[in-house]
């Protein structure tokens, strides 16, 4: 069996992915309370960002708590989507904190969705 493993290469990093992924309007967006996700196909896999407004949380250790609780989520579960090749934006939308069980449960929702949308 494989280890299911989260690299460098399925983060986005680049500024040109991340203003195309938000600056096309034909970009498909969904939500499941409280994450949000903007997604597009692109050739090279699947790529992922993480984002926590500053907003909703002022400390940074409570920013990183989610970003790890959702990149856990999808690490687990990114074989949903396999034979698709996506760049996904996870975005969080409430002021509160959920449990890990929670995340998981939306993530895998949002990923559901997208290999059926895709």
């Amino acid at each position: 069996m494989e280890r299911a493993t989260l690299s460098k290469c399925e983060r986005i990093c680049s500024y040109r992915l991340i203003d195309q992924l938000f600056g096309n309007r034909k970009n498909s967006s969904m939500a499941a309370f409280p994450l949000r996700v903007v997604f597009m196909p692109v050739n090279d896999g699947n790529k992922i960002l993480v984002s926590v407004p500053k907003r909703h949380f002022k400390h940074a250790v409570d920013r990183n708590h989610i970003k790890r609780q959702v990149r856990e989520a999808y690490r687990k579960n990114k074989t949903i989507l396999d034979g698709k090749s996506m760049a996904m934006a996870f975005i969080w939308m409430s002021p509160q904190m959920i449990t890990t069980e929670e995340v998981e449960k939306k993530v895998v929702g949002l990923l559901h969705k997208i290999g059926k949308k895709a």
